[in-house]
């Protein structure tokens, strides 16, 4: 295939491939998408986007019309080719960086659809694979290639996580408890759809971020846990059927801690319905709570505010980690330049090793909530 649009990224950007955009104000890979067009990370070019979906067999759908409405508006303003399929780009022409964020169940496929098609880093969204078996194939294959993949954990970089570790390190004894938040409306309708669209579950999906703290910065792995115990009282799990008919049961919100077997000791709290914002607690030897850091902070609460009114029907939790996304991307698209180390990113490894929590911790808790 021939080169139709002209070289966009400059000397010092990668040429960043975007697979997997989504439905514009739901998907996270538009969000990706907005972020780069924005220019808010300078060392990358968005130079593609590759959308298999709403341009295949999803195109006539009414989510598909609306897809090619932010289509013809992108395309109209900024020189990006959109395409259905990876196999449809030219090879690169700057050193290219694929951010894969489509469908979970999808990305074993694309990460090597994206290594044959000359991509020298990869950007993979959480959890980046269904099962550790998958992802562990996927870091076999990458290696294989000399491609690197880092992943989309970006509360391992935010400023709530290092001011409550630095705080925490101040208290001897203390107990640090990670609690994540959206805002989806409390119905069988809305959580049914999540629990359809986000088909992993919760502890792979919206909770996965808690996990790959524990895992980087709490020594957490399957090996180390010595226990793990639901708060019940907080605590719910549900069957509900999606759009599609299908039942799935979820949790719809889940607090738990874990201790590990060399002594330390975190719990992590997550609320499909409890609103915008993420937070992280300390609590001193008597269980009280002494520190307390909102993501967003007040410092951050403007820039959030001035995001709504960008995007008023777009997911709230992009705004509250606005920042973040752009950071790791950022550090991401650099490394990919430049071969320096990607500072605080989460690795390949890490994301095994998470995804190896989720897999243990889920019927576990299961089992103690029934």
């Amino acid at each position: 295939m021939s080169r139709t649009t002209p070289v966009l990224a400059e000397t010092g950007q990668a040429e960043v491939v975007l697979v997997g955009c989504g439905l514009p104000n739901r998907g996270m890979g538009w969000y990706h998408a907005v972020q780069m067009l924005d220019k808010k990370c300078p060392s990358a070019s968005l130079d593609y986007i590759v959308e298999p979906w709403f341009l295949g067999g999803g195109a006539d759908s009414p989510a598909g019309e609306e897809f090619k409405e932010f289509k013809d508006a992108t395309e109209k303003s900024h020189d990006v080719k959109f395409v259905s399929s990876i196999a449809d780009l030219p090879p690169p022409a700057a050193p290219r960086l694929a951010l894969i964020s489509g469908r979970t169940a999808d990305n074993p496929k694309l990460l090597t659809e994206s290594i044959a098609m000359g991509s020298k880093c990869i950007f993979l969204e959480k959890p980046g694979a269904p099962t550790v078996v998958e992802l562990e194939q996927m870091k076999a294959e990458a290696d294989a290639a000399n491609v690197e993949v880092l992943m989309g954990y970006n509360k391992n970089v935010c400023k709530y996580v290092r001011m409550t570790r630095e705080f925490a390190e101040t208290i001897p004894g203390s107990h640090v408890t990670f609690v994540s938040n959206n805002a989806y409306e409390n119905t069988p309708e809305s959580l049914g759809e999540c629990f359809e669209r986000n088909a992993e579950g919760m502890l792979k999906n919206m909770a996965i971020h808690e996990l790959a703290l524990l895992a980087s910065f709490y020594d957490v792995n399957v090996d180390n846990i010595a226990a793990v115990t639901a708060d019940k009282e907080f605590s719910s799990m549900q069957t509900l059927g999606g759009p599609s008919g299908e039942e799935r049961t979820d949790f719809d919100k889940i607090k738990f801690t874990i201790e590990t077997k060399n002594g330390n000791k975190v719990s992590v709290a997550a609320d499909r319905c409890g609103g915008t914002d993420s937070y992280a607690t300390v609590s001193d030897t008597d269980g009280k709570e002494v520190f307390r850091y909102y993501m967003p902070d007040e410092e951050d609460k403007s820039h959030v505010k001035e995001l709504e009114a960008k995007y008023p029907t777009a997911m709230p939790y992009f705004f509250t980690q606005d920042p973040d996304y752009i950071t790791v991307k950022e550090r991401v698209a650099k490394h990919t330049v430049d071969g320096e180390p990607a500072q605080g990113v989460a690795t390949l490894n890490v994301a095994i090793e998470t995804l190896k929590v989720a897999e243990y911790l889920t019927p576990m808790l299961q089992e103690q909530l029934k």
